[in-house]
């Protein structure tokens, strides 16, 4: 499948998957669709704006206190709700409850870099 194909499938059958369901990617384009109306610039915008907040706070929080840590963990749990990134969203509550576990913390970052490569591909 080449990744203009990939691309199109995407916007236009949000990834197959089933409302309701967890989706194994990095993102559930369904919901992203339900959350937008269909838009598939804003949801291009929107994904755009997540996936800079997202590595923003991959290049801060190892590094934060634990006071900016759990400001950019609950921002971050937010946003990725939102946007149907639920589990980059379900480990920033993880963090939340255990800012100072520096395996979960590396756990957020390897979702932020899959996200990253995700929104790549259907970006191409």
């Amino acid at each position: 499948m080449t990744a203009q194909t990939e691309q199109r499938m995407a916007f236009e059958r949000p990834g197959g998957e089933t409302c309701g369901r967890r989706s194994s990617r990095p993102i559930d384009l369904a919901h992203l669709s339900r959350q937008t109306m269909g838009d598939r610039a804003l949801e291009q915008e929107v994904l755009g704006l997540f996936l800079q907040q997202a590595i923003l706070v991959k290049e801060q929080i190892a590094a934060a206190d634990t006071k900016e840590r759990l400001r950019l963990a609950h921002s971050l749990k937010g946003s990725a709700r939102g946007v149907g990134a639920f589990a980059l969203g379900d480990c920033a509550a993880e963090i939340e409850s255990r800012p100072a576990d520096k395996a979960v913390v590396g756990r957020l970052t390897r979702l932020i870099d899959e996200l990253r490569d995700f929104i790549a591909a259907i970006g191409r």
